[in-house]
């Protein structure tokens, strides 16, 4: 189980280099890494962003 403190926005927008409004706009749309809500915080799991950050990758320079 993954018992790494889990990530506010600043600090996803941060690792990610995107701004923090870019977050808040892919959760508006039902994109980007799943969340979580702490009482009103947002909250992401680092478990969860490693995974979508693995369906990210692509192989467009492969012929």
């Amino acid at each position: 189980m993954d018992r790494r403190p889990l990530a506010t926005p600043s600090q996803l927008a941060e690792y990610l280099g995107i701004p923090e409004a870019t977050l808040s706009q892919w959760r508006a749309r039902g994109k980007g890494p799943k969340w979580t809500r702490v009482g009103r915080h947002v909250r992401y799991r680092w478990s969860e962003v490693d995974a979508w950050l693995d369906t990210q990758s692509s192989d467009r320079g492969a012929a």
